[in-house]
């Protein structure tokens, strides 16, 4: 994660700064506050490891800005890691956080300099607004999702975006397609991931793909992957229920159940025989040292690795075989310019992302919505909250 400077804030951290908490109230089960939609009540985390529903001050928008009524938001794997760890990569959370950052709604209030939006408009949120400013090198070459100055929803000290009403930037809020739902708005931000996943890799028409992960990420990648025209794809997973997910999704995609106990080396082989090759393009988006291993072994000489899910810090890999087999391991964060490309795809329906969504719970029951996405029993691929009148 990119250490974010608070030193010399930029215009939107101080904006979006999000002050003390006195102004946060808790919400307990029947307060009747969970019952009124006028208020503004968002889902949180904080260091106890409970989840809260919290009634927060509606807000007020500045000239650049728009008013949104968030409509869906989807729970990523992010934000069930904050809640019951307090922390990401060294990133603690000091006190309540309202969570989520895959969202769309609607615009509700535009403000006097904001042109190119209407009430009314549906949107995608791009969770993360950069400085912007001339003096920083990423935001200037284009690099945005690089800059130190960054406020990222949902990412300690920043509130998220799992919340009745949002003031966000104009210029970060994206226009959703005609017959674009906000659900399929709200996983436009993970198929970012994917998009950008698979376009930094380099993967082509014709190429063989692997991916190591049945995750609502690895499900955007595979069929990303497939929209590119990738040929062979087989995709592992622990969980054979996830791997029939797979095949519903695509059913041309060719399946490895790993095993328990089982080397990186031995799946690898087990990934070569089913793709009749070794693989030209891995994409490991489950982040550990066993997949990203197994990612390496399944490859042809010469190709690459894309490391997409992010998992413990420190690992340790055969950097001998990497050399001796000229592989690239190449490792992704977040996204830049992607939500546009992204809506097209959704739009002109050569991805359906509308499947990945299993579970749909109002925002009054976004806490039951964290433990339904948090635990693997409850068969769930993406859960969203959402807000309807």
């Amino acid at each position: 994660m990119v250490a974010i400077d608070t030193s010399n804030p930029s215009y939107w951290q101080k904006v979006y700064a999000p002050g003390d908490g006195s102004d946060l109230r808790v919400l307990q089960a029947g307060d009747p506050a969970l019952s009124d939609k006028t208020l503004n009540i968002a889902c949180s985390y904080n260091p106890t490891g409970n989840m809260h529903l919290i009634q927060r001050p509606s807000p007020k928008i500045g000239p650049e800005e728009a008013l949104v009524h968030v409509r869906a938001t989807g729970i990523c794997g992010s934000d069930v890691h904050f809640w019951r760890e307090g922390q990401i990569a060294g990133n603690v959370l000091s006190g309540e956080c309202a969570a989520g950052h895959e969202s769309a709604g609607e615009v509700i209030e535009i403000g006097d300099q904001v042109e190119g939006l209407a009430i009314g408009d549906k949107v995608a949120i791009e969770a993360g607004i950069p400085c912007q400013e001339v003096t920083c090198i990423s935001c200037l070459r284009g690099d945005y999702k690089g800059c130190p100055r960054m406020v990222f929803h949902s990412s300690n000290p920043y509130h998220g975006t799992m919340t009745r009403f949002l003031a966000h930037p104009a210029a970060w809020l994206h226009k959703l397609p005609e017959r674009v739902s906000c659900e399929e708005g709200a996983l436009t931000e993970p198929l970012c991931v994917a998009t950008s996943a698979v376009e930094l890799a380099g993967l082509s028409i014709g190429q063989t793909a692997l991916i190591c992960g049945a995750g609502p990420v690895g499900l955007l990648t595979l069929l990303t992957a497939d929209a590119a025209g990738a040929t062979p794809i087989v995709i592992t997973d622990v969980s054979e229920s996830r791997l029939v997910f797979a095949k519903k999704l695509i059913p041309s995609v060719r399946t490895v159940a790993v095993k328990a106990g089982e080397s990186p080396k031995d799946t690898a082989r087990r990934v070569k025989e089913a793709a009749n090759e070794p693989v030209d393009v891995a994409l490991d988006c489950v982040g550990i040292q066993s997949t990203i291993a197994t990612s390496i072994y399944s490859l042809a000489f010469g190709r690459s690795v894309m490391v997409v899910g992010h998992g413990p810090e420190t690992q340790s890999h055969d950097i001998g075989y990497l050399a001796q087999n000229q592989i690239n391991l190449r490792t992704l964060f977040r996204y830049q310019h992607h939500y546009p490309k992204a809506l097209k795809l959704i739009a002109s329906g050569k991805i359906n992302v509308k499947p990945l969504t299993t579970h749909r719970l109002p925002l009054e029951e976004g806490i039951e919505a964290f433990h339904i996405a948090g635990d693997p029993s409850r068969g769930a691929i993406k859960v969203l909250v959402v807000d309807e009148d």
